[in-house]
């Protein structure tokens, strides 16, 4: 069946001035709050429901979708996601958009589909824009740090990207500080800076803070984005009274049951009391938290329905939390 329809964006998508944030000290502003494609979005997923949260997330200044090579299941359909998405609403408002992929973790069989090598940096950037149907990407990172290839290989390669025009900015993603700094002096001595560091950041997990990385982002003008704001769902109410059945926990995925100890339950509800006492949700809290980190430019949040994601569209407009003490 034939989906397509003309969808015109809402007029008002850009009346919220609180909504974008400068990333580091460069000419890009990206939104609060960015929509993720690693879960949601692949060929498992109904593409309508993609449509629809992509849509939503446009109308109310979301501009930035940031996706990866191997999002899906299976991999690269999030990105195929994507191109249909082009297709059938988003190629006239193209540079309206900011988009962003990434490559370094396992994607096909063999050595040179993963990691941080030059032969595959180059050959995920061209497959990641036939399979969105773009000429270029606005964002593209090193997904992991290699401690094998030579930190040069793989950054030259992000710079041979943009030189190339496959990509206008490049960023890196987990890489621990001293990596960062060598990256940071490498491509601004080649005029490619480094625009954005993106890591796992929120109220349980602060090692970005703990290890120096966003204070240093912050010091060298390099913008920060959060991914997993929410530990996968331990930051919502999903879990206060036990493991649901359909929960990703209950599946032993990405998220153990081991994980949810009585120490840390009670540390939730004692999250959770506190956010009811500001009138918001423990979610909503918790990304309000993180925006209001210094450094910090953008949350990365998925989204499996328009509900959710309007949901956690209200941290924009939250007050600042001031300080929460970390999960001993």
């Amino acid at each position: 069946m034939n989906l397509k329809t003309t969808y015109s964006p809402a007029d008002t998508r850009y009346d919220d001035n609180t909504m974008f944030c400068r990333c580091g000290k460069s000419g890009v502003l990206l939104p609060k709050i960015s929509l993720g494609f690693w879960h949601n979005f692949g060929d498992v997923d109904p593409y309508q429901r993609s449509r629809d949260i992509t849509h939503y997330a446009f109308d109310h200044g979301i501009t930035h979708f940031d996706l990866a090579n191997n999002y899906g299941p299976p991999y690269g359909t999030a990105e195929e996601t994507m191109g249909r998405l082009m297709d059938d609403d988003f190629k006239p408002f193209r540079d309206e958009l900011f988009i962003s992929s990434k490559a370094g973790y396992d994607m096909w069989p063999g050595p040179y589909g993963n990691w941080g090598s030059r032969k595959y940096l180059m050959a995920s950037i061209d497959q990641s824009l036939k399979r969105m149907h773009l000429d270029y990407v606005d964002l593209f990172y090193s997904h992991r740090y290699d401690p094998e290839t030579p930190l040069e290989e793989t950054l030259q390669a992000l710079v041979d990207i943009v030189r190339a025009g496959k990509a206008l900015y490049v960023g890196i993603s987990r890489w621990p500080l001293e990596a960062l700094k060598f990256a940071d002096t490498y491509l601004r001595e080649r005029d490619v800076p480094l625009l954005i560091f993106q890591d796992r950041l929120n109220i349980l997990d602060r090692t970005p803070q703990e290890t120096g990385i966003l204070d240093y982002c912050h010091e060298h003008g390099i913008g920060f984005i959060s991914f997993s704001p929410l530990a996968q769902g331990l930051l919502t109410d999903r879990y206060l009274n036990g493991i649901p059945t359909d929960s990703r926990m209950s599946r032993q995925t990405s998220l153990q049951s081991a994980t949810l100890t009585p120490q840390l339950l009670d540390y939730l509800n004692q999250l959770n009391s506190l956010a009811l006492s500001r009138d918001e949700t423990l979610a909503e809290m918790a990304l309000s938290w993180i925006l209001h980190q210094q450094g910090v430019t953008s949350v990365l949040v998925g989204a499996s329905s328009v509900a959710q994601l309007e949901k956690n569209l209200k941290c924009v407009h939250a007050q600042p939390t001031g300080t929460i003490a970390p999960f001993a």
